[in-house]
C-alpha cells in the first residue's frame, strides 16, 4: 500500500466513530482530507461539522456538509484529525499544516479526540518532526531568541501566514521527553499564541494505518 492508500484506510476507519445526528469537529491535513471525503458519503446522518481551518471548511462546504461556528456549539461529541508525530501515550506534535491553534481549540471542546495516522507517525519520543509554534508577528525575533535559549534551532516558516494572521516558527533539534511540561513552558513565552504539542489534551483513540490493517490504540 502507498501512503495515500494508508491514509484513506485509516480515514475510512474513523467514520465508525462518527455518531449520528451530532456536530463533529474535523481537522486539517492530507489524512483529514480523506476523512472529509468519506464523511460526505454519510453527510445526511450528521448535523454538520466545525472545521479547524479555512481549507477544511472549504472542502466540507464543497461536499455540502453543514458548517457551524464553534462559538455557536456547546459541545462536540468527537474531533477527528491527523498528527505529525504521536507517542505511545497518545501525546502528539501537530501543525505541519499551520492550523495548530484552531486544531487545539476544537480539540479542547470535543468529548473525544480520535487521531488518524499512518504507522510512520508513531514514535518513542516526540521531537524529530520540527515543532510548529504560532507567533504574533511583532514578537517573532524575541520568540526566536527564547527558543534558542531552550536548546532548539528555530526558524520562521517562509511564506506562511496562519488563518489567524500570524507567523509559524518551526523548532528543530528538540527531544521532548516531558511533553505536558514543555507545552506549558512554551506557551508562557510572550508572543507565542500556542505550540504544536498536544499533551495536555492528547488523543483518546489512535487509529494507526499499517500494511496489515488499521491498529487501534487507546489512551490509558
Amino acid at each position: 500500500m502507498n501512503q495515500d492508500d494508508l491514509k484513506r484506510s485509516v480515514a475510512n476507519a474513523a467514520l465508525a466513530y462518527v455518531p449520528e445526528g451530532q456536530i463533529i469537529g474535523v481537522g486539517t491535513g492530507s489524512t483529514a482530507n480523506f476523512f472529509i471525503d468519506g464523511l460526505a458519503q454519510m453527510k445526511d446522518r450528521i448535523r454538520g461539522a466545525v472545521a479547524s481551518s479555512e481549507t477544511s471548511a472549504a472542502r466540507l462546504r464543497a461536499h455540502g456538509i453543514a458548517l457551524f461556528d464553534l462559538n455557536d456549539v456547546s459541545e462536540l461529541s468527537v474531533y477527528i484529525d491527523g498528527a505529525d508525530e504521536v507517542d505511545g501515550r497518545l501525546c502528539m506534535v501537530k501543525g505541519g499544516g499551520a492550523a495548530l491553534t484552531r486544531e487545539k481549540i476544537v480539540a479542547a471542546v470535543a468529548q473525544r479526540f480520535v487521531c488518524i495516522c499512518d504507522g510512520s507517525k508513531l514514535v518513542d519520543t516526540l521531537g524529530a518532526f520540527p515543532l510548529p509554534i504560532e507567533v504574533i508577528p511583532m514578537a517573532t525575533a524575541q520568540v526566536l531568541r527564547a527558543l534558542t535559549a531552550l536548546g532548539g534551532t528555530p526558524s520562521v516558516r517562509a511564506g506562511v501566514v496562519t488563518d489567524n494572521g500570524n507567523a509559524i516558527v518551526d523548532v528543530r533539534g528538540l527531544r521532548i521527553t516531558e511533553p505536558e511540561a514543555f507545552e506549558a513552558q512554551l506557551n508562557n513565552i510572550v508572543g507565542v499564541v500556542t505550540n504544536g504539542i498536544f499533551a495536555q489534551r492528547p488523543a483518546d483513540v489512535l487509529l494507526l494505518a499499517t500494511a496489515q490493517g488499521v491498529r487501534t490504540m487507546l489512551r490509558n
